[in-house]
């Protein structure tokens, strides 16, 4: 299961803020390298940025930035976006959210999802240990809301389907409020905030709990 990644296509020079769906297997394992998705995330939250200067913040090469945003380009995740005053066009990511159609009819599509499922994880649990080191320099009003949490509940497939559309209806308003590049419409306390949530139905105990 992968909800909507939230990160807009609307005109030359601005994202779509409507969730775009996929259901080809290729397009997301391509989403699913390490390196495409961080280029992906980066272009979120940084608005339309060169090759170079992706490649500089990742450390890679300007080459092999160029190479894996084509092939991120070639599937619909980013766009060129609006010259800026330099010789090199730069991109912007294409949509802020997106998820994937018809996954329950497309084993391909479905096992495509798993490899994403598992490198989106690991990029959150990379990114909470990070946090880890680096909390206690911040305001504590600041890291009490942060971490995990754990909740275990027993729901049918409608109640949960109800529980991650109420989540996506959450976030939803919060992506529009802050357009991807528009730095003038965070506060000067806002930070960019992961939120990635796992949902994993359990074998039933020997009980049967």
């Amino acid at each position: 299961m992968i909800p909507s990644m939230s990160l807009e296509s609307g005109s030359a020079d601005r994202p779509d803020t409507r969730p775009r769906l996929y259901d080809n297997p290729l397009a997301i394992r391509a989403l699913a390298h390490p390196t495409r998705l961080s280029l992906y995330l980066l272009l979120g939250r940084d608005g339309p940025i060169t090759a170079a200067e992706a490649g500089r913040q990742l450390d890679i090469s300007q080459a092999l930035a160029s190479h894996h945003l084509r092939q991120l380009a070639k599937y619909g995740f980013v766009v060129p976006a609006e010259p800026g005053d330099g010789r090199e066009r730069p991109w912007r990511v294409a949509s802020t959210s997106f998820g994937l159609s018809d996954v329950a009819h497309d084993p391909e599509l479905a096992a495509a999802g798993g490899i994403l499922d598992e490198v989106l994880v690991e990029r959150a649990l990379a990114n909470l240990l990070d946090w880890n080191t680096r909390r206690a320099d911040w305001d504590p009003a600041w890291y009490e809301l942060t971490g995990t949490g754990h909740s275990l509940v027993y729901l049918t497939r409608e109640e949960l389907a109800e529980f991650i559309d109420g989540m996506q209806a959450l976030v939803a308003p919060l992506v529009e409020r802050r357009r991807i590049g528009d730095r003038a419409a965070r506060p000067d306390d806002a930070v960019p905030v992961d939120i990635t949530y796992v949902v994993t139905p359990l074998p039933p105990t020997e009980n049967g709990g």
